[in-house]
């Protein structure tokens, strides 16, 4: 599996519930993790496959299995996929406000968010700015 499907895959998992939109946050939050290389990776695939970092890897989410399993065939994977190649090359356009850190509305508010506010809210996910502080998501 190359980086950009990865990333696309993890976008997805992540994010297709909340459209293009979505999914376009989830990789510029990777972008911005790879940027600050550290304790969540340094690159796409350290970034993508960090333990807990993304929940679609978690073997106990349902959604791992259909990360894993989706193809070109699906129209918001394709749109994944393309927004992926975006990233890897450096032309996805920020829609994050420079966030590193996410997480979904509606669950309770993780302990590193505690005290911050948002830097934006898409859809169902809250963007954070953490930058490399050893405590993120």
């Amino acid at each position: 599996m190359t980086p950009q499907e990865l990333a696309a895959r993890t976008a997805w998992g992540e994010a297709r519930g909340e459209g293009v939109v979505g999914m376009h946050a989830i990789l510029n939050v990777i972008s911005h993790r790879v940027a600050q290389p550290g304790w969540w990776g340094r690159d796409i695939e350290s970034v993508c496959a960090s333990p807990w970092q993304f929940s679609c890897w978690n073997e106990t989410d349902p959604n791992c299995a259909k990360a894993e399993a989706v193809t070109d065939e699906d129209p918001l994977f394709r749109s994944a996929l393309s927004l992926a190649r975006q990233m890897a090359a450096g032309t996805l356009v920020d829609v994050t406000n420079g966030a590193d850190s996410y997480f979904a509305l509606g669950i309770p508010l993780p302990r590193w968010a505690a005290g911050r506010k948002p830097v934006k809210v898409i859809g169902h996910h809250a963007f954070y700015r953490l930058g490399l502080t050893g405590n993120g998501k």
